[in-house]
Parts: structure tokens; C-alpha cells; sequence
């Protein structure tokens, strides 16, 4: 029988051509930093290329922008990671990163039919009593529909109800292809000095391989939730879905539909009778009872991830959904915890830098000086003000102390590690739904009585006031053994460096003028190749003549800095 109809691309070439369409991506945005991040500053053109440099970065993230929503796949999730990745990117990414939205086209019917009934082993009349061809979400990963058990499994269960989320076809072969794209560039990158001494590219990209392949684990999904429910086994306020094991598979997950009041909606909150202060006091308390009591929490607490249901009797429950991505916090990472807040109430900013480096945030190259220096300028200047006095101080003083401050912390070779930085984004979500229900909400206040339970229970009882001054003091004093050991070590090795502006300036110019003599030599050596090589090859004689031009510039312009 002839086919009329158009004949589907083969996936393998599919994926070659997504793959190649990620590579030719990475490899312009890596060219053009090179170029501009590199090759025009060796020829004195640094401030050339910095002019353009906050337009050259939001045009690539939008670019990147539209090739993540045109591919779907991982890329949506590559742009999210990155959006919140403040601690490797510039803003001027991460802002243009924010709006990506994991919202893509429902796969056909047919197709997720036959990918529930393969999973499934039966047909989906069997398997459902009912089953709702269009789906309530759709993202980059599957999409959920409604349902309706079987008489005999609701029966057994209690319910009839449900949402399935069903894994799109094919979605793991685009992953690995994805996943081989980025690894690929991360080796790029690691052989960069510049990119290789301020992050860790290739354990980056291993952090947000290992969250996203747990993503497409529904069966890892089903036991999250069910371990997220027994945290909350006697805590009224805070429930989650029952999972259907029995319609559970690695590519299917099935649920009790638990769909009530957004939590953002305030308008249905009031209606319903519900306070939205007294949820948003109930959210942050949820919250840091997952982080400092049950050590397991949801990292991607958005709206759209947490109910509020009435209840007959007319109270109400936090419900949450959507456990693909959960975050731990291991022994190591409470530990670092406890002493980066015993730090901060001492104002100890040794401890501090001590505490990030016991939580690998620094990476060895990290000028731990340099960081020291600033956070002791923070807490000389901020250190002990309440919310009420910071609101007192002149916003520009803010505005240029968070200047120089984040400059310092984007110039240190430091990352967050995955839990660090899902803790991180949980509690920046959880403070923008709050401040959604309660625009007076205090996180910090919420937070208090937790804090102080983790210094208690690691023997932190710091006595406030006199007792905290009294401990900073002591701990000063105890390390000055340590402190003139370390001195003498430095002192020894040369590693001691005597800042002299003077003397700076001097040794700046006398670079300057070396470089310049450098660019006269290869200018000439340009243009007396292209004058020599014009009569028998005149296109690359013109080229050469061109490029001498480059290094003219720095010639001229490159002694009108300081």
C-alpha cells in the first residue's frame, strides 16, 4: 500500500540534529566571549569590550531563551537552573532566564495512551474507569491528566479520583542527548583558565543531571511523597496526594486528585473563609520544619505546587503536590549550617568564610582574604540591625554597598552545591508566596525558633547581648596562636601580599607600556606582510593590512587609562 502521507523523521537523526543545534549554540556564545572576554583586552580594548558587555549577555540569554522554548526537552530546565544559578552567572542572564516557563504543547492522545498502556500492561479501559483526553498540564518532561479508578481499587483505597502523570514518549533518549551536549560543553569550558578557576563546570552540569534523571523517576517521585507525608504524620495542617502503586510505574504516576484553593489566590482564600496572613504564617512554618526538623524538603514550592483546602469542619490544610524535585539536608550540610549561624550572631566573619568552606561553597582558588575582608565590611556596617533599622538607612548607601558587595562575591571562584542551592531557591519561593499573602510578613521572625533549636541541640547555647560579645571575644583570642601560625607559614612561602596603590600604578603603566610596544611590533609585522603580499595575492594582502589595525589602536589608545 503506498504512503501518501509525509514520513516521520527517524529519531536518531532527530536527535542528531538536536544535538548539533545545541553545539552550533554553545560554540557562537563561547567564540563570542572569547573574543570579547579575551582577545580584545590583550590588545588594550578592555573598556571597548565592556561597554557592550551587559546588551551582549541579555541578547545571548535570549537567545537561549528562544532555542529552550523551541526544543523543550531539558533545555527549559537547563534555563531554570541557570535563572537561579546567581552564584556562577551575572544578573544580566539570570534576570532575562526568570520568565522561562515550563509550559509546552500536549503530546498527542494517541501517543499517550499507548505509552500508559505499554507501562501499565493492560488497556486504559482497563486500567481506568475513566481517563480525560486532554491534559490539566503539560510541561517539558509529561503532563497530567484526570481520572477515574477502577470500582475494585477505589474501593480498597478510599477514593476514586485521580491525576496520572504520564512520562512523554521518548522523553529519556532527548535527555541523554541533552545531557551529552552539556557534559561536552562543560568540558570545553573546563579547559578555559579563566571559566575552570570560578566554577566547576563539569560538576555543575553532573549536580543538574542527577536532579533531572530523579525528575523522570516517577517511582523516585512516589516514594518522596510518601516519605514527605510520614514527616508530617501527626501535623494537621500539612498533607499531600495518596499514591496508587498499583497504577504506578517508572513512566506513570497515579495520585488522589487533591486540586483546591491556589495558594496564591487570595480572593478564594477569603471567600472560603480563610486568613491569607495566617497561611502565609502557616507556610513559612511548614517550611523550615521540612528544613531544620525533617532534614527533607520541597525545592520547588511555587504556587502552582501547594493548595489550600477547606476542610468540613472549617479549618483548612496545606497541600502539597509534585515531588520530582526534593531536596536534603545531610549531616555535613546541617553541621555547615550551624556554624555559618553561630557566625553571624558572633560576627565572626573568619568563622563565616570557615563555614562556607566546610559547606564547599569556595572553591580552592578562593581568595578567602579577599571574601574576609568583605563580610567583616558587612557586618562592621549591618551587623546586629534589625529589619526596622535597615529600613531607616539611605537606599543609596544600600544600593552601593550591594554594588560592591555582590562585585566581590561574583570575583570569588565559589558555587553552591545542589542541596544548598535547592534550600536557597525553596526559601525564596516560599518568601515571594508569602509576601504575596502578607506583605508585611517578617521570614525572619518565622524562622527565629527554628535557628535557635539548631544552636541548642549542637550545644550553641549563646547567651544574648554580653554572652554573645563575650564568645566573639574568646574566639578571637583563641585563634591568634592559629592566626600568627598561619602568618608566619604565608610569610615563609611568599604567599604575604603588600598592597601599595603607588607602587600598583607604576608597575600598571610599565604594562601597559610593554604591551604597546608589543602591539607597535605586530602592527608593523602586519602591515609590511600585506604590502609585500598585495601585488601577488590581493585578498590576503588587504586582509593583513585590515588587521594591522586592530593592534594600531592599542598603539594609540592604549596609554589613556591610569
Amino acid at each position: 500500500m503506498p504512503d501518501n502521507g509525509t514520513r516521520p523523521e527517524p529519531p536518531e537523526r532527530m536527535h542528531r540534529a538536536r544535538y548539533r543545534r545545541i553545539m552550533r549554540f554553545a560554540s557562537r556564545v563561547l567564540v563570542q566571549s572569547w573574543w570579547f572576554e579575551l582577545v580584545l583586552p590583550r590588545f588594550g580594548l578592555r573598556a571597548f569590550a565592556a561597554r557592550g558587555r551587559i546588551k551582549r549577555l541579555q541578547k545571548q540569554a535570549r537567545r537561549f531563551h528562544t532555542l529552550a522554548a523551541d526544543l523543550g526537552g531539558l533545555m527549559i530546565k537547563v534555563g531554570q537552573f541557570m535563572s537561579s544559578r546567581l552564584d556562577v552567572l551575572p544578573p544580566e542572564i539570570t534576570r532575562e532566564l526568570e520568565g522561562l516557563q515550563d509550559e509546552v504543547a500536549p503530546e498527542s492522545f494517541e501517543r499517550i495512551r499507548a505509552q500508559t498502556e505499554a507501562e501499565l500492561g493492560m488497556p486504559l479501559e482497563q486500567a481506568f474507569a475513566a481517563f480525560e483526553p486532554v491534559p490539566i498540564a503539560a510541561a517539558s518532561l509529561g503532563q497530567a491528566h484526570r481520572a477515574r479508578l477502577s470500582p475494585g481499587i477505589a474501593a480498597d483505597i478510599g477514593f476514586e479520583d485521580v491525576v496520572v502523570k504520564v512520562q512523554r514518549p521518548g522523553i529519556e533518549s532527548i535527555v541523554a542527548v541533552d545531557l551529552a551536549a552539556l557534559r561536552r560543553v562543560a568540558r570545553w569550558l573546563s579547559r578555559v583558565r579563566i571559566v575552570s578557576s570560578r566554577a566547576d563546570a563539569p560538576a555543575l552540569v553532573e549536580e543538574f543531571a542527577t536532579t533531572s534523571l530523579e525528575e523522570i523517576d516517577y517511582l523516585h517521585e512516589g516514594a518522596s511523597a510518601e516519605r514527605f507525608v510520614a514527616d508530617f504524620g501527626d501535623d494537621e495542617r500539612v498533607r499531600a496526594p495518596v499514591v496508587v502503586w498499583d497504577r504506578t510505574t517508572l513512566r506513570v504516576l497515579t495520585l488522589s486528585d487533591v486540586t483546591a484553593i491556589k495558594i496564591t489566590d487570595t480572593a478564594g482564600l477569603l471567600a472560603a473563609g480563610i486568613e491569607p496572613a495566617e497561611v502565609a504564617q502557616e507556610l513559612a512554618r511548614a517550611t523550615f520544619q521540612q528544613i531544620f526538623v525533617a532534614g527533607f524538603f520541597h525545592a520547588d514550592p511555587h504556587p502552582g505546587n501547594i493548595f489550600v483546602t477547606p476542610e468540613a469542619a472549617g479549618g483548612w490544610h496545606l497541600t502539597y503536590i509534585d515531588f520530582g524535585m526534593m531536596g536534603e539536608i545531610s549531616d555535613s550540610l546541617r553541621a555547615g549550617l550551624r556554624d555559618f549561624i553561630l557566625a553571624v550572631v558572633s560576627r565572626d566573619s573568619r568563622a563565616l568564610v570557615a563555614s562556607l568552606e566546610r559547606l564547599d561553597v569556595l572553591l580552592p582558588t578562593t581568595d578567602t582574604d579577599e571574601l574576609e575582608r568583605a563580610m567583616a565590611a558587612l557586618f562592621d556596617r549591618f551587623g546586629g540591625m534589625g529589619v526596622a533599622e535597615l529600613q531607616t538607612i539611605d537606599p543609596r548607601e544600600l544600593e552601593v554597598f550591594a554594588s560592591r558587595f555582590g562585585e566581590t562575591i561574583r570575583s570569588l571562584p565559589f558555587q553552591l552545591p545542589e542541596n544548598f542551592l535547592l534550600l536557597v531557591r525553596t526559601i525564596s519561593l516560599i518568601s515571594g508566596v508569602t509576601s504575596a499573602l502578607n506583605r508585611d510578613f517578617n521570614m525572619w521572625d518565622a524562622v527565629d525558633p527554628f535557628a535557635r533549636t539548631v544552636l541548642n541541640n549542637s550545644g550553641g547555647n549563646a547567651l544574648r547581648g554580653f554572652g554573645q560579645q563575650a564568645l566573639s571575644l574568646a574566639n578571637t583570642v583563641a585563634r591568634l596562636p592559629k592566626r600568627l601560625d598561619e602568618l608566619t607559614a604565608r610569610l615563609d612561602r611568599g604567599q604575604v601580599a603588600v598592597r601599595t596603590p603607588e607602587l600598583d600604578l607604576r608597575v600598571r603603566r610599565l604594562e601597559r607600556a610593554v604591551g604597546r610596544i608589543g602591539s607597535a611590533v605586530v602592527f608593523a609585522g602586519l602591515l609590511i606582510a600585506g604590502v609585500l603580499l598585495r601585488p601577488t595575492d590581493e585578498v590576503l594582502g588587504w586582509v593583513l593590512m585590515g588587521a594591522s589595525a586592530l593592534p594600531l589602536l592599542h598603539v594609540l589608545l592604549g596609554g589613556r587609562g591610569r
